[in-house]
């Protein structure tokens, strides 16, 4: 059977195909939240959608649902952004992925194209399996496409940028304003680099150090291409396809199906 979408299933077809065990994959991605003066706001979940539907056009998974609103709290001051707290987002996350679990799924991975999403995620699936005893797995996106993201000639990314919107040109050229795309680093590239994590808030005014980003972009998204965009998400695919495979062997046809 080739990989589908749960929302294109009657409920006996999704109850035959949780019976026979397959695996289920819950993409999650912002359908609301700021990119820039060039990229629209559904862009995660735009990315998301294609991960999803390259996922389940090399293996029989059950693709769910987007999970498209979460927690994003460093573009609330843009308008048309929509954010979750850490708390009710865990407790969507916990909720919807228990319903799978009492629908019998017992194989399921998340993909996640959030950052500030990374941590309430992993405190749900921690949640989960210590309540359910169900391991979900989870990949983050900057975990993927490493060796292709060495495309970009940018100085630095972070939102917005040449990659991300090399992805979406590459998925949907007319959903890209590019004649509206500026290089904006704000004032990262005076930032100094060390190992530790500092929280920022995308902010407008030039006084407020790191967080200052004029159009909501760190990064030069003028440098993007489609066809960079269709390299990383190849690549991306590839390691999520294989991931999968190591990790469910026993998953019906995942040994079975290539990519095509």
């Amino acid at each position: 059977m080739p990989g589908v979408w749960l929302e294109d299933l009657t409920w006996p077809e999704a109850a035959e195909r949780f019976k026979a065990g397959a695996l289920v994959v819950v993409p999650i991605g912002a359908i609301a939240k700021e990119h820039g003066h060039h990229l629209p706001l559904k862009t995660d979940w735009m990315l998301a959608r294609e991960l999803g539907r390259r996922i389940a056009a090399a293996l029989p998974v059950v693709v769910a649902p987007v999970v498209c609103f979460g927690y994003y709290p460093a573009f609330v001051r843009y308008p048309g952004s929509q954010h979750l707290t850490a708390e009710t987002f865990t407790l969507v996350l916990k909720e919807l992925i228990g319903n799978l679990i009492d629908h019998g799924v017992k194989r399921i991975a998340v993909v996640n194209t959030g950052v500030s999403t990374e941590a309430p995620l992993r405190i749900a699936l921690r949640d989960i399996y210590e309540d359910r005893r169900v391991r979900v797995s989870s990949a983050d996106i900057r975990a993927l496409g490493t060796a292709t993201r060495k495309l970009a000639q940018q100085k630095l990314g972070g939102h917005g940028d040449e990659s991300e919107t090399s992805m979406i040109l590459a998925i949907d050229r007319a959903a890209v304003r590019m004649d509206k795309a500026r290089t904006d680093y704000g004032h990262s590239l005076d930032e100094p680099r060390t190992v530790f994590y500092q929280p920022v808030v995308f902010d407008g005014d030039p006084a407020s150090g790191p967080d200052y980003s004029a159009t909501g972009v760190k990064g030069d998204p003028s440098l993007a291409t489609p066809e960079k965009g269709e390299a990383i998400l190849a690549d991306m695919a590839r390691e999520l396809v294989d991931g999968l495979r190591a990790l469910y062997p026993e998953a019906p046809g995942l040994q079975m199906t290539g990519m095509r």
